[in-house]
Formats: structure tokens, C-alpha cells, sequence
């Protein structure tokens, strides 16, 4: 058996870890870590694990997990792994951050989207950005992965076939992104009260938001160019879901069958990319509570522009999901272990 710890197992995504790695026949968790629910039970933290969950929280030791554990989830802020990870964690077990502390390639670029100086900065060129999708073979052979976010996940496996075969002007790139209000996380924030989300949709982190320069490295990897775009976020009233709608100007003397053909090449192997028949839009109903990303696309000949499109889970494809397919890549599982989970309708 796998031993896993989860450092944050009380948030959003830590819980959605629990939830999955329990249904996982080749792992035992030994370890739930959480700095605010110390020795009390972890399911009178999240009832729904009541009577299958008899163990309690643990501090955030990870010298002491990394001698328990043979890989550890951080569901983390921003900052906290890379003021902690040293060469005798990485040495002891792998690593899957959730968090943005190793995604970004240029220290500089991290630094000034997030506000913080990196305290790790020799670790960042080490670490495998685990978007399964796109860097499975890297993924195998890691002992950090940066597990991407939610809104990266979804933008770039919506734009990936087109921006891979050269069939958009990436200059034109512009990503309409919506969110539930788990993507905000556990902690209690007035946006986020219930008064002042429901009945409601708002755009936030408009021009600087913080997964913009993660987009734009990504898509910049697959296109060969340097890519600017412009990426507007979303709040809009439900708990789980996001939806990315992304448009460009294709190419001319490009044709519908070539843009349609991209997205059947891209993902005709790929169990949890689910390219969706000519016509019908993905939505967030269809992929609740799975590991699934259901895109499609749409030529508008009036404009000249493409229009892609993506629906996923934001907790599981887009954080804990996205994690343990990394760890199933890392200990040579079947990918699907853990994850063949039936979207939740309603």
C-alpha cells in the first residue's frame, strides 16, 4: 500500500483528496494534516466521513510526515511549501503541491503575480508541472509535481488542440472564465457569504488575476510563441463547476474539419478529456464530482473566430482529482485508479 499524507486536509481541496484516495485500493492515508483542527476528529470536521474516518488531525510537521508517508498532498496557500521544502523531504517522499509555488518557470514572474518572494527558488526548474494531459511521461519520473489550477487545467485542455496545430492566431486570445464559489476556498471572506453570492454573478481579478501568467506559460509551451491574453474570471452562485469560454481568430484557409480533427487527435487516447459531438456546449451539470473535462468547439465563419469551450469540476480535475492522477503517473498505477468516478446528477 501507498502511505499518503495531506498537509491541509480540511480545506476544499484536502477534503476532496480524503474523499478520493478512500475509494483508492492502492493507498492508505496515515496522515491528515490541518493547522486549525489539531487532535480533534477529522470527520467532526466533514461529517460525510463520519464512521469511515477514525483518525485525527495532525499538525504540519513535514520533515516527520516525510518520514511516514511515501508521498504528501499539499493543499497548501500560496508560499507555505516553498518557505518549508527542503532536500531531505524530496529525498524521504514525492511531492504534490497543489498550491502555485512551483508552476511558474520564472522566479520574477511568480513573485510579482503573488505578491511573495519564493524562499525555494532552486527547486522550481525540478518540478514537473503535472497536467496529465500534456506531460505524462515527465509526471513518471518526478519527485515534485505542481499539481496545476483550476482554472489552468480547464483554459489550457479548451485551447490545446487548436493552439498545438498552429490553426489560431494566439495575438487574438481572449478567455471568458466562471467559477463556483468552492474556488475561493474554505476560509470564511465576506465576497464569499452566502448574501452576497447567490442571486449574483460578478467578474473578479479582472486584468491580474492570478492564473493568468500560468495560461500563459502553458499555452506558450504548446504554441511555440509567446502568448499574451487577456483572462476575465467569474463568481457566479453554485459550489462547484467552472466553465471556460475562449475565443481567437483562426487562421485563414483554415477549415471546420481540420479544427474539428485537432480535437478528435488530441484526445482520442485520453480517458478523462471528453470531446463532445458537433454542436453540444459542455456544461458543468455533466462533470460535477468527477475527474472529466468535456470540451468542444465552435467556428463562427462571420467573424473569422473560433470559439472553445471546457467544463469541469474545479475541486476534482481541477485540484484533487488532478493530484492523484499525478500520483498514479508517479507509483505506475493504472491512470483511472481512484477516479472512475460518474459525474453527480442532479
Amino acid at each position: 500500500m501507498i502511505k499518503a499524507g495531506i498537509i491541509g486536509a480540511t480545506g476544499y481541496a484536502g477534503q476532496e483528496l480524503v474523499r478520493l484516495l478512500l475509494q483508492h485500493k492502492e493507498v492508505e492515508i496515515v496522515w491528515y494534516g490541518s493547522r486549525s483542527y489539531v487532535d480533534e476528529a477529522f470527520s467532526s470536521v466533514f461529517g460525510n466521513v463520519f464512521q469511515l474516518v477514525e483518525n485525527v488531525c495532525k499538525g504540519d510537521d513535514l520533515h516527520e510526515l516525510s518520514k511516514q508517508a511515501d508521498v504528501i498532498f499539499t493543499a497548501t496557500p500560496q508560499g507555505y511549501l516553498a518557505g518549508v521544502l527542503d532536500e531531505e523531504i524530496l529525498s524521504n517522499a514525492k511531492v504534490i503541491d497543489l498550491s502555485a509555488d512551483y508552476r511558474i518557470k520564472d522566479v520574477a514572474t511568480y513573485e510579482k503575480w503573488y505578491g511573495m518572494e519564493h524562499k525555494s527558488p532552486q527547486f522550481i526548474e525540478e518540478a514537473v508541472y503535472g497536467l496529465c494531459e500534456l506531460n505524462r511521461e515527465s509526471i513518471k519520473g518526478a519527485r515534485l509535481v505542481a499539481n496545476p489550477g483550476c482554472y489552468p487545467t480547464c483554459s489550457t485542455l479548451s485551447i490545446y488542440p487548436l493552439a498545438k496545430a498552429g490553426l489560431i492566431d494566439m495575438d487574438t486570445l481572449i478567455i471568458d472564465a466562471k467559477s463556483g464559489t468552492s474556488g475561493a476556498g474554505r476560509g470564511a471572506k465576506v465576497p464569499n457569504l452566502y448574501c452576497e453570492v447567490n442571486e449574483n454573478i460578478k467578474a473578479y481579478g479582472v486584468a491580474n488575476h492570478r492564473h493568468t501568467p500560468e495560461i500563459e506559460e502553458q499555452l506558450s509551451y504548446v504554441s511555440g510563441e509567446t502568448v499574451t491574453l487577456n483572462f476575465t474570471p467569474h463568481l457566479i452562485p453554485m459550489n462547484r463547476g467552472i466553465l471556460i469560454t475562449a475565443y481567437a481568430k483562426y487562421k485563414p484557409g483554415t477549415t471546420k474539419e481540420e479544427i474539428r480533427k485537432a480535437y478528435e487527435d488530441a484526445y482520442k487516447d485520453e480517458y478523462f478529456v471528453r470531446v463532445l459531438k458537433d454542436g453540444v456546449c459542455p456544461e458543468t451539470k455533466w462533470v460535477e464530482g468527477s475527474n472529466f473535462v468535456d470540451v468542444n468547439v465552435k467556428v463562427d465563419e462571420r467573424t473569422g473566430r473560433v470559439i472553445m469551450m471546457g467544463a469541469m469540476d474545479n475541486i476534482t480535475k481541477g485540484a484533487a482529482g488532478q493530484a492523484v492522477q499525478n500520483m498514479n503517473l508517479l507509483f505506475d498505477l493504472e491512470e483511472t485508479e481512484g477516479l472512475r468516478l460518474v459525474p453527480m446528477v442532479p
